[in-house]
């Protein structure tokens, strides 16, 4: 109608929205920037420099801690992804089942567990079964952690496909796991990546359940950066914190461009 405001972004809505994500991300932006400070003083501005990359390159320790979360993530999130798509299936194609509600519980239960909780528990269990700590524990606990993230993510894709392609495929004689394979499991693969880089960023990030099972000689990277800057902080952590922080850009588009194709090769399968 000819009398009704047209919506639009007001005055009051805009500096809500402006000081809303100056809150979020002017301290990363200062981060970013003080990491190409030459100065050795974290908050005294000494000119434009590489000087504080380089001094990363080569230190040893905080490459083997970065080398150590590199690999920790990667293992756990290909894990998680196996684990999490299995049962994201499991919910939503098979046949309702005794137990199922129990088991979706606890499947999810580690979206709304404290961390600190989740830690615990599982050193208590490395601690009972005589498992030394180090990188399979770590490994073990972040695919924990992040195996609820990636059935959420593949699940929510399933649930929105049309199961006509399926039928169609076993009308013309496949088995049920060869028409879910050639007909659904193309159009998830692009939510199953992001469930992948989604796990690989949540591994990456973690300190809390790492410090809890970690060992000697094992240390992440926020578990090495933790321990550093309890002494002061280095500007050589802010130049390690803006390559990690490209890095999660990065898969984070990645994930969410991942998404949106799925979503857009479902649709155009449900009107072909």
């Amino acid at each position: 109608m000819a009398g009704r405001a047209q919506p639009g972004l007001s005055r009051f809505n805009v500096t809500a929205l402006a000081l809303g994500l100056g809150f979020l991300y002017l301290p990363i932006v200062i981060l970013v920037i003080y990491s190409f400070n030459a100065s050795r003083l974290v908050t005294v501005w000494g000119g434009w420099s590489l000087r504080w990359y380089v001094e990363f390159f080569n230190d040893q320790a905080m490459l083997a801690a970065s080398w150590m979360s590199l690999r920790v993530a990667a293992a756990s999130a290909t894990a998680a992804t196996i684990l999490g798509t299995l049962a994201a299936i499991a919910l939503s194609r098979g046949a309702r089942f005794k137990g199922r509600t129990l088991f979706s519980g606890m499947l999810y239960a580690p979206l709304v567990m404290p961390e600190v909780i989740t830690g615990l528990s599982l050193l208590l269990l490395f601690v009972a079964i005589n498992v030394e700590r180090g990188f399979w524990t770590v490994t073990v606990a972040h695919t924990t952690l992040t195996m609820c993230f990636v059935t959420v993510v593949v699940q929510s894709r399933l649930n929105s496909l049309d199961r006509s392609l399926e039928e169609a495929a076993m009308d013309l004689g496949c088995s049920p796991v060869r028409a879910f394979l050639s007909a659904s499991l193309p159009l998830i693969a692009p939510s199953i990546a992001a469930g992948w880089m989604l796990a690989f960023t949540l591994s990456l990030d973690d300190l809390v359940i790492a410090s809890f099972t970690t060992g000697p000689g094992s240390a992440t990277l926020p578990i090495r950066i933790y321990s550093e800057i309890r002494l002061g902080v280095k500007p050589e952590v802010n130049a390690i914190c803006t390559l990690f922080i490209a890095l999660i850009t990065l898969l984070i588009v990645s994930a969410s461009l991942a998404s949106k194709i799925s979503s857009a090769r479902g649709d155009n399968a449900a009107r072909a």
